[in-house]
């Protein structure tokens, strides 16, 4: 009888090898966020002697640079690898053993959660040390970690469909680095804030949730009266467009398999 594979722990500890193999998380998605929260943030103070504006310059910059490390390690990371190993005919070799399609999705949605969870640890505990924050009330602690959780799950969704509409690392690499930073153009994180944008712009910038990290959730972090209604519209637009593109991206990869087995 043929032995089903499951998520185990071997396999996730296998992938995460391989997460952490790759030189460019590690940069974009760990050295580069501290990098920039730590520089901008004594750069943008520098003149500044009030500690509470000190405080509030601080940690808005740091909460919307913390959005970084998901577009970075899973939507760009993600995406890469499973593209590569798309283009090499992993899946379809893993398949041979038993390994079926979900079980790797699995693995890999696990370690990525893993090795996004250690880079925010070290990104937290930077900030705390290097860098004047102001504490944060519980809730809005819990709603960070959760909005940025849910941004990350939707990151994954939109990274996986794109790696399997393409099918190829160099188209895959392309478009994934242009909706990194469209993201952080639009969003907020180079330069241009969401006030000094033409109305084109800010209504595009409505649509992501990352605007959303640079622009309010200091409010949110320091549990001031906060509309939610906007922020839960980028992520329901969001997650549509993730979600479509999957359900595609599943549909294509359905057929062409089944089109593979009737041939043989």
């Amino acid at each position: 009888m043929k032995t089903r594979k499951t998520v185990t722990l071997s396999m996730i500890l296998y992938e995460l090898r391989n997460v952490t193999g790759n030189p460019f998380v590690h940069i974009f998605g760990i050295g580069m966020p501290v990098f920039m929260s730590v520089l901008i943030s004594r750069i943008t103070t520098l003149e500044v002697s009030d500690t509470s504006i000190v405080e509030t310059i601080c940690t808005t910059i740091f909460l919307g640079i913390g959005s970084l490390i998901p577009m970075a390690t899973i939507l760009m990371g993600y995406s890469v690898r499973q593209a590569q190993d798309l283009e090499k005919g992993i899946p379809e070799r893993l398949q041979l053993f038993g390994i079926k399609n979900h079980v790797t999705i699995c693995n890999r949605a696990i370690s990525e959660l893993i090795f996004m969870t250690a880079a925010f640890v070290i990104y937290f505990l930077v900030g705390v040390i290097f860098l004047d924050l102001k504490a944060p009330v519980f809730s809005g602690f819990v709603l960070y970690i959760f909005c940025i959780l849910l941004f990350s799950v939707l990151c994954f969704m939109l990274a996986h469909a794109i790696a399997s509409l393409a099918k190829k690392f160099g188209i895959t690499y392309c478009v994934v680095m242009l909706l990194y930073f469209a993201f952080m153009i639009f969003g907020g994180g180079m330069g241009i804030s969401y006030d000094n944008m033409s109305g084109a712009m800010q209504a595009v910038a409505k649509l992501l949730p990352v605007t959303y990290f640079n622009k309010d959730f200091y409010l949110i972090w320091t549990g001031e009266n906060y509309n939610f209604v906007p922020i839960l519209q980028s992520y329901l637009f969001f997650g549509a467009v993730s979600g479509i593109l999957l359900f595609i991206a599943s549909k294509k990869s359905a057929r062409k398999s089944g089109e593979k087995h009737k041939r043989y």
